[in-house]
């Protein structure tokens, strides 16, 4: 019997946070006996092609996907779009705007932080994240790697100790997070216009970790975005406690959403994430979600 496994949310180096290449990340599904993945990037489709001939040359489905960062009544909202077709110019609009959105704000985050004295520029961060507008967290591992061999940087506590491997979630807490020194505001597209957008372009939208520490999605916020065109709602997620999930689930059984499954892989950046070692759900999720496509 084929493997029913999936993973619906790993992240590729064309993400400015990733580190494995779409080949890479095939090859590790194939070794996890996975049937189906979605490589869903930040803002970027650049994963694509190349996703395609990985997967058919490992024997993986690629489900073409992407993660948008939007912004929910003063709330950061991920929206993953599987089943999108990637192809169509015309969803690229919505991207640019993303694009730019993004960049402005990461830019406002490094100024924030040279007004603090830290060592970075905006030119470096641009050169080390490339084409991707880099998110809080990898502004934060450029910094933190910068200081590594530093005996006497005012930024050790993120560096020594057991956690140290969350040290850039450490430090975005404590100075990217609201009212905190280098705080600026979110300056993403809505989610309402992620989800009709990828309506309109064959998606079947899915909010990502509703339970994340930075979302706490309520059944009424679900309730809304149901109401524009909500499809899935990723209930296994490592973002999620036991109860977290069961909270979830229950949710999505009530408003008839598909309870999907990702890992939200990134390589270094969330170094105890693995690919595929969520084994909950199974492949019917997938033939579910294709059937609400637009």
């Amino acid at each position: 019997m084929k493997n029913e496994y999936i993973d619906l949310h790993i992240h590729s180096n064309k993400s400015s946070d990733g580190d494995l290449s779409p080949l890479e990340i095939c090859e590790i599904a194939k070794r996890r006996r996975l049937r189906a993945i979605s490589i869903a990037d930040h803002d970027t489709l650049e994963a694509y092609p190349e996703a395609f001939s990985a997967g058919e040359s490992n024997g993986i489905e690629i489900i073409p996907s992407i993660e948008l960062t939007t912004s929910f009544e003063g709330r950061e909202f991920h929206i993953l779009l599987p089943f999108l077709d990637w192809t169509n110019e015309k969803f690229y609009g919505i991207l640019k705007k993303a694009k730019e959105l993004r960049e402005k704000e990461a830019k406002k985050r490094v100024e924030k932080l040279m007004e603090l004295g830290f060592d970075i520029s905006w030119e470096e961060v641009k050169l080390k994240t490339k084409t991707q507008p880099p998110l809080g967290v990898v502004i934060a591992k450029i910094l933190l790697d910068k200081e590594t061999g530093k005996e006497n940087s005012p930024l050790r506590k993120y560096l020594e100790g057991d956690d140290s491997i969350f040290a850039p979630y450490r430090f975005y807490q404590d100075y990217f997070s609201e009212g905190k020194p280098a705080y600026v505001p979110k300056m993403y597209i809505s989610t309402m216009d992620a989800i009709r957008e990828g309506r309109k372009f064959g998606a079947v939208p899915v909010l990502a970790h509703p339970g994340a520490y930075f979302q706490h999605a309520t059944e009424d916020d679900i309730r809304k975005l149901k109401e524009e065109g909500l499809g899935g709602l990723e209930v296994y997620t490592f973002y999620h406690k036991a109860e977290q999930t069961q909270y979830y689930l229950k949710i999505a059984e009530k408003l008839d959403l598909v309870p999907t499954v990702g890992s939200d892989f990134h390589g270094r950046i969330k170094p105890h994430i693995n690919i595929g070692e969520l084994r909950q759900g199974g492949y019917w999720i997938v033939e579910e979600l294709r059937k609400r496509k637009a």
